[in-house]
């Protein structure tokens, strides 16, 4: 844990994020803007050559920032899963979609964990990002990785960080949104708390994975339950002839106990209609 803890603080550390998509490619250029070495694993090839040919295929990420990574050195992206040994702590940012029977499809993650686990070494940190049950972190990937006859807290490091990704936000942004980390024991607490106090502002410990993960259901299915409150009232005000906009304007004014949201068309992207299922 020391040797890691230090290595982390004099960015010698090789930091790896599998998936490199709206989550994870604005994750690997913040720990390539605080002085870490990066390898973005992908499985998509067209992904990973497009990066290294100094695009972007976020809207966030501006194509001059990922050349500039990948000129200087600080950002390789491939799909050769060895390059994954190179890491001594990596963030899995990989979708977690529903199934058709609305069942938490877990195969991503799986397949990061494994992909892990085969390259795993001691004083190496593990820390998943994806939107999950709670129980996913302790029960599918702790084990995964412990088969290697690693320890989780003393020669591995295991945590859940959910992701806080708001594209297109013009305001708040990977560095300045907060970051929850719960690990699955104290030692996996510091290290994946100072792995991310290294390039995001406010770091939020909590005391479990199941915390942690419960924490991004919450926040999504809050979101969910309001955005399709205000919806319903916009189809109510439209039926008495009432300005939604000036009774949702007047709502607002109260100090406390009332948060605004607007009506619009769907419920909030990608997210918002998938995570309460979780929770479910």
């Amino acid at each position: 844990k020391d040797q890691l803890l230090a290595r982390i603080s004099d960015r010698s550390a090789v930091i790896g994020v599998i998936g490199l998509g709206y989550v994870g490619l604005p994750l690997a250029m913040e720990f390539v803007q605080a002085g870490f070495t990066v390898v973005g694993y992908d499985v998509s090839q067209r992904v990973v050559d497009l990066l290294m040919a100094g695009q972007s295929h976020i809207q966030d990420i501006p194509a001059e920032t990922v050349h500039d990574a990948v000129t200087k050195g600080r950002f390789i992206a491939t799909a050769v899963e060895d390059r994954l040994r190179e890491c001594e702590a990596i963030s899995i940012a990989v979708p977690t979609p529903l199934s058709k029977t609305r069942d938490p499809d877990m195969a991503f993650v799986l397949s990061a964990a494994d992909a892990i686990a085969r390259q795993a070494h001691p004083g190496l940190c593990v820390v998943l990002e994806s939107t999950t049950y709670p129980g996913t972190t302790r029960e599918l990937l702790q084990p995964r990785l412990e088969a290697q006859g690693l320890i989780v807290g003393r020669d591995i490091f295991v945590a859940f960080s959910p992701e806080r990704v708001d594209p297109g936000n013009p305001v708040y942004h990977t560095k300045n949104t907060p970051k929850v980390v719960g690990g699955i024991t104290p030692a996996c607490v510091e290290v994946a708390t100072a792995l991310y106090q290294s390039c995001i502002d406010i770091v939020v410990p909590v005391s479990s994975p199941e915390a942690a993960e419960l924490v991004k259901l919450l926040e999504n299915t809050f979101r969910a339950v309001n955005i399709g409150l205000v919806n319903e009232i916009a189809i109510v005000c439209d039926k008495l002839g009432v300005n939604v906009w000036e009774v949702i304007d007047a709502a607002a004014t109260k100090p406390f106990g009332f948060m605004k949201f607007t009506p619009g068309p769907g419920i909030g992207g990608h997210c918002i209609p998938l995570d309460p299922h979780y929770l479910a």
